[in-house]
């Protein structure tokens, strides 16, 4: 068969552990899709919005913790996978995007579906590379094989994150009827073996020197993966050493109540002689992004003398402006080093008792805000995911969409609720913070988990979004609080575009719609939520496990919503005074 090597791709992905694959109709890619979709090893879902499916592959690839691959036709369909590769890109997922294409001589020529497709993404993947376009050649056949193979290790190799892979065919693209789809064995794979994270004898005395010679010590703990391991032991570090540990929603530390989980609340409103007080001197942080812009404020204003920061490889970023140390190993490996340290009695760890307390005081301080605020009488959002989180059941995936969704549930925290939580674990894609794919990316989740999925979002990121639901799959496990204020409440909240006359039509940007005519389309449960005494019982609803996607959509007005929210803060900062 002449596209022999090209059907052999889908042998090596199957190989080499991706299984998982996401397709978008079209002609030209028909060689790719033929081979993975008979591939008798391999899991296809086809999705004809590509911008959507991209995000569903994020989400896969997510959930799975493994690379999803994607397939798409030639042209601007490939443009469409380009907000989903640059999330992928920060948020260091592994994606193999597989862009069909014209041969190179057709490109410019007023060939139909022909665009500039060789590094179309640019930055935003790993690399980018090229198949050869002729497949009969011996050399043409090694060379598919050896791209596809570093493709591969490459999208998995710390940081992790896209991979492109342009793939121009010629006509005929579909095989003849009477051709049989069969793959070649054996196909080469080309692994790669990662080593052990290796902490020399001289970078542990030195990280063993600093620690043991600084007070004031502070953990920060940006966006990354649930991890139970470096969970506890952080946990034991807290306790043994006194450290007061800051971590946001995203996190995925909300299991220990010791931490502290409201800074931004707290940070955002106390004098700048408070916040004098909880000023490092060693700042030691892990992941990625943080949701408080009031925590990366402090930080900034108050710098540590020294801030380490702990990932696996790459280059690190320097957010709060004072990077002294960057420590290439996994955090769970330099924790343990530090958990090894014995406690002295000294006059330096007596200062670090001190610290935390201050810390908790803060963090006392903003819970019983929380918990004395609300109820109010007046149906609000930020009430309702208080609400919703406090019931979250156990053991399950909570997807928090940008701009107000995840703020209002950082502000809020998990640590709030009615009970202990075991096993949430958080995902926002705050990559690039962006709202066009937070509903697409739950629904990958969705779709590979068996555990509920939870999403909440606002109305304009959800009906941006709503070709998600353009598909033939079932979501009985997914849930959607849809904060519905009729436009981008954000912009009303925050300083700067509230102010301005143009606000109401060009940042806010009004919107009419309500989900219940989505619901009916799609067969979905639409739960209405109009007044508070309906408030319990719907969540009760919505949690139940029957069989169908839900929809709890609360209709609020937006100058009620940050008159409640503005008041919030404002419980917070009377607190400093009384």
């Amino acid at each position: 068969m002449h596209y022999q090597p090209i059907f052999d791709i889908a042998e090596l992905c199957a190989l080499k552990g991706v299984t998982e694959t996401v397709l978008c109709p079209g002609s030209r890619c028909a060689p790719l899709t033929l081979a993975f979709t008979r591939h008798p090893r391999i899991n296809t879902r086809t999705f004809s919005d590509e911008r959507s499916a991209g995000f569903v592959a994020l989400g896969i690839a997510q959930q799975k913790q493994l690379p999803v691959a994607m397939i798409c036709t030639s042209g601007s369909a490939a443009y469409n996978f380009a907000p989903a590769v640059s999330e992928a890109y920060f948020s260091e997922t592994p994606l193999i995007i597989f862009t069909a294409d014209r041969p190179s001589e057709w490109i410019g020529q007023h060939d139909g579906q022909t665009i500039f497709q060789p590094d179309i993404f640019g930055k935003h993947v790993k690399k980018s590379f090229q198949l050869p376009q002729d497949y009969d050649h011996a050399d043409s056949k090694w060379a598919i094989n050896r791209i596809v193979n570093d493709a591969i290790n490459l999208a998995q190799q710390e940081p992790k994150g896209p991979v492109h892979i342009n793939t121009p065919f010629r006509e005929p693209l579909y095989p003849q009827k009477e051709e049989k789809t069969e793959y070649s064995g054996p196909v080469r794979t080309i692994d790669y073996h990662k080593g052990e994270n290796y902490i020399s004898s001289a970078v542990a005395d030195k990280i063993r020197e600093g620690w043991t010679s600084a007070s004031k010590i502070l953990i920060v703990v940006g966006q990354q993966d649930y991890d139970a391991i470096l969970h506890s032991e952080i946990g034991r570090l807290s306790r043994t050493h006194k450290i007061p540990v800051v971590c946001d929603i995203i996190s995925n530390m909300n299991e220990d109540e010791s931490f502290i989980t409201h800074s931004d609340l707290f940070l955002g409103q106390a004098s700048d002689q408070v916040k004098t007080t909880l000023q490092p001197t060693l700042l030691i942080t892990m992941g990625k992004s943080l949701v408080s812009k009031n925590l990366k404020l402090f930080l900034r204003k108050y710098p540590a003398k020294a801030h380490w920061h702990i990932q696996y490889a790459g280059l690190a970023s320097d957010p709060f402006k004072n990077l002294t140390d960057v420590f290439a190993a996994s955090p769970t490996s330099i924790i343990r080093l530090l958990n090894e340290i014995l406690p002295a009695e000294t006059f330096e760890s007596q200062k670090q008792f001190n610290f935390q307390k201050l810390w908790e005081i803060e963090e006392r301080r903003a819970t019983r805000a929380i918990n004395e605020f609300f109820p109010q009488d007046k149906l609000n959002e930020i009430e309702v995911v208080k609400e919703l989180l406090s019931d979250i059941p156990d053991n399950c995936n909570l997807h928090l969409a940008n701009s107000m969704s995840v703020r209002y549930a950082n502000f809020i925290g998990l640590s709030t609720g009615r009970q202990k939580k075991k096993n949430i674990k958080v995902y926002a894609n705050r990559g690039t913070s962006g709202i066009d794919g937070s509903t697409s990316t739950a629904i990958g989740h969705a779709l590979s988990a068996d555990v509920i999925n939870i999403l909440i979002t606002g109305d304009v990121a959800f009906f941006y979004d709503r070709n998600a639901f353009w598909h033939n799959y079932a979501l009985p496990n997914l849930r959607v609080l849809l904060l519905n204020n009729h436009g981008g409440v954000i912009f009303n909240m925050i300083d700067g575009p509230a102010s301005q006359p143009e606000a109401a039509e060009y940042f806010i940007t009004n919107q009419r719609l309500t989900a219940d005519k989505l619901c009916e389309e799609f067969n979905f449960e639409h739960l209405k939520l109009d007044s508070k005494r309906k408030l319990r019982n719907y969540i009760k609803s919505f949690f139940e496990q029957d069989g169908r996607t839900k929809v709890l959509e609360v209709e609020t007005n937006v100058h009620v919503n940050r008159e409640i929210f503005d008041n919030l803060k404002l419980k917070i900062k009377n607190s400093y005074e009384s």
